[in-house]
Order: structure tokens, then sequence, then C-alpha cells
């Protein structure tokens, strides 16, 4: 572990003064609002410029999974926060087994709430989270505003080193060599308050996790169209929920969607495929199962 006394300069975009924000202290709070705000406007736009790569990100996470493998995520600080969110919603939205994501957070769960002092610096300690709970068959999806994160970059190398593939999220475009088989760069440039990457380099992280995840899932199957049709009817909201996307899907009356829920014991892409195309329940369960839970492969099958 790095000694705490050690002082590290980091030459990053992030860290470089935003001549757009200087004197933003003197400003009345509507304006301060609004320069902020011009700032955030941007990083949606940085983004967009990354398609390419993280659609390649998305690609090699859908095949480690068809493969048996898992998704992780690393991160330290607010990376590691918004990496631990986003794969803990992915259980709610799309169903999905809680095995198939992983966050590690520099630190353990106790940095998930306050800072953990010299956790971000243990390359040690990443690279070990990694060889303890990942393997040949995963990808790893590393997150540093910087690119330069010791806890991070351990673990892309570890992970490099047992055959997973491996991508990092940095808002560094000029970052040098790194351990991963794909960087996305996204060039937010410097934040507002110099330094404070949980400003638009994190929302950057957002954007991309979120896009991610979401297109990860949507490749898996996990949605029809773009309704989440991966959830189960488990409590009474949820329930009125099914219904109404059976309802959106299919043009069917409440009643009737209603009563297909039931017969599928509230499995909304078993009862989809029964409502489509006519089949018995029983049937459309078989069609899902061969179609790896993918509803279109099932309605292709089940009509041919």
């Amino acid at each position: 572990m790095m000694s705490p006394d050690r002082a590290v300069r980091v030459d990053a975009p992030t860290e470089r003064s935003n001549p757009r924000t200087r004197d933003i202290d003197l400003l009345p709070t509507l304006d301060i609002l609004r320069v902020l705000n011009g700032e955030d406007r941007t990083v949606p736009v940085a983004v967009g410029q990354v398609l390419p790569e993280l659609a390649r990100a998305v690609d090699m996470a859908v095949a480690a999974l068809r493969a048996g493998g898992r998704v992780h995520y690393v991160g330290a600080g607010t990376s590691g926060r918004l990496a631990v969110l986003d794969a803990a919603e992915l259980i709610p939205t799309f169903n999905v087994p809680p095995t198939w994501f992983v966050a590690h957070q520099a630190g353990g769960p106790e940095a998930f709430r306050r800072a953990v002092e010299n956790a971000e610096d243990d390359v040690d300690s990443g690279a070990a989270a990694i060889r303890e709970d990942a393997n040949g068959l995963d990808f790893v999806l590393g997150l540093a505003a910087s690119g330069r994160t010791p806890y991070v970059l351990g673990a892309l190398d570890a992970a490099r080193q047992i055959g997973a593939g491996t991508a990092l999220v940095t808002s560094n475009p000029d970052v040098g060599p790194v351990p991963a088989d794909v960087v996305i760069a996204v060039d937010t440039g410097p934040e507002p308050i110099s330094g404070s990457t949980r400003m638009k380099a994190g929302t950057a992280q957002k954007l991309v996790l979120t896009s991610f995840s979401t297109a990860v899932m949507i490749r898996m199957g996990r949605t029809y169209s773009n309704l989440m049709v991966s959830m189960l009817a488990t409590n009474a909201k949820l329930r009125g929920r099914t219904i109404g996307i059976l309802q959106e899907a299919t043009g069917a009356s409440e009643e009737v969607c209603s009563t297909a829920l039931t017969a599928a014991d509230g499995d909304l892409k078993t009862a989809l495929v029964h409502l489509l195309t006519g089949v018995d329940i029983e049937r459309a369960a078989a069609a899902l199962a061969v179609a790896d839970g993918h509803v279109r492969d099932a309605l292709r099958a089940v009509g041919e």
C-alpha cells in the first residue's frame, strides 16, 4: 500500500482550472446554478463522441454473460459508488441474477458512505479483488476519472492476466497506456470546481454506466421493444405494472392480460408470448426456454 504521507500530482484535464467558472463564488445563487448547468450540458455531447468504444465494451460484456461469465465494475470514491448503484438497480429493473453484475469499491462497503483513506492508492487490493472473484470468462469495467487510479489499474491488470476482457472509463483523453482492451475516454474537460470529479466526470460515468448496462440488458433479451418484460409480478404494485406492460404490448384488455399473467404464474414474458401468438402457456414457456428468454426469438420459433 502507498505511504499515507506521499503526495501525487495528477496531470489530467479534470484537475485543471476552468476559465468559465473563475470567480463563481462572487455570483448570486441563480447565476451560480446557470453556470453549473451550462457545464453540465456539455457532458452528453462528450459521451456521444465515445459511443463506438462503448459499443465494443457492451459487445464484450454480452459475450461474457452468454459464455457463463460475469461483469465486474471496479472503481474508487465517486466512481465506485456509481458502479455499486448501477449494479444494484439492474436486479429490480431487469430481474437479472444477482451474480451477473458485481461491483468492487476501493475500501469495501465502508467506502459506500464515506471516504476510506488511501484505499484508491492500493494497487494490490484492486488486483486481489479480481483474482479472488473473477475468471477468464468475465468482463471487467474499470472507472477512473483521471485514468490512473492504482486500485482500478491493479484490477484491470489482474483481469488481463487471467484472460478476462477489460475496458476503462475515464475523463482523461490523454491517458497513457493502460491494461484495458477498450478505453472509453470521455473528454469532459476541467471541472467547474477544479478536481471535483463528482461533477462532470461523475455525470459522464453515470451516463456511460446507464447506457452500458441498459444496452447489455437489451442484447441479453431482457426487454421486448422498449418494455421491461423480465420482471416478475411478486407484489400488487408490480402486478399492476406488468398488466400495463402486457396491455401496451398486445392491445388486449386488462381482464385478458390479468388472466394470462395468472396462468403464467406471474411470468410476464410467458404471458406475452401466449397473448401475441395464441399458443398455450406451456408452449409459450417452452419456446422462451429454448430461446434463452428472448421474446422475439420465441415468437419466431412459435410461428414457424
